[in-house]
């Protein structure tokens, strides 16, 4: 398969509420359509996680950031701009997500990937793709495909190929909460 029909599967199992396996720009993750609940629920399950943590989603670009955030901050699109490293931002006020995704103050964490496969993937379907690292909640994030736990890798509905996953770097984003007034927080540097 190559890449157009490797991200082609991908979106066939996202739109059907399905879970996917890929690598992103910094960790291989575990993916779903962040607007759909159902699917969301899947990904606690999976991950034995409480459904009280928000999850960190992908988008393609700021306009569908937009479409997902009642306002962008001004201070988020001088850091999208001069960003060169993946960057989460956590946005306030997040709408037309799944619930579950969405933090308990209404907040959203959102990161256009620096991944071409990412990117693509998410630009075809059209919605946020929930971006949570493959592990078991509370144990070690895998930095490279043969360290997922086969728990994972058994409970998705498509794993992309691990030649895909040359792009993850194994290391976490940033992590930075923006806020209507330009006030900055990092939470993870």
């Amino acid at each position: 398969m190559n890449t157009s029909e490797i991200i082609a599967e991908a979106v066939r199992t996202l739109k059907e509420g399905g879970l996917i396996l890929y690598p992103t720009d910094t960790v291989w993750g575990i993916g779903c359509d962040a607007t759909n609940p159902v699917a969301v629920a899947k990904v606690f399950a999976l991950k034995k996680r409480s459904d009280s943590k928000s999850l960190v989603l992908l988008a393609c670009d700021m306009d569908m950031v937009a479409r997902y955030v009642r306002r962008i901050p001004d201070i988020a699109i001088d850091l999208v701009e001069v960003n060169d490293k993946p960057m989460t931002l956590i946005y306030p006020d997040a709408q037309y997500l799944a619930p579950e995704v969405v933090a308990e103050d209404g907040s959203v964490g959102i990161r256009i990937p620096m991944s071409a496969f990412c990117v693509e993937m998410v630009r075809r379907f059209r919605r946020p793709v929930v971006s949570t690292s493959a592990n078991i909640s509370g144990c070690p994030t895998p930095s490279r495909f043969d360290e997922i736990d086969s728990a994972i890798v058994k409970g998705v509905d498509y794993v992309v190929p691990e030649s895909i996953g040359t792009c993850a770097t194994g290391v976490a984003s940033q992590i930075i909460k923006v806020e209507l007034d330009g006030q900055v927080k990092i939470i993870r540097a």
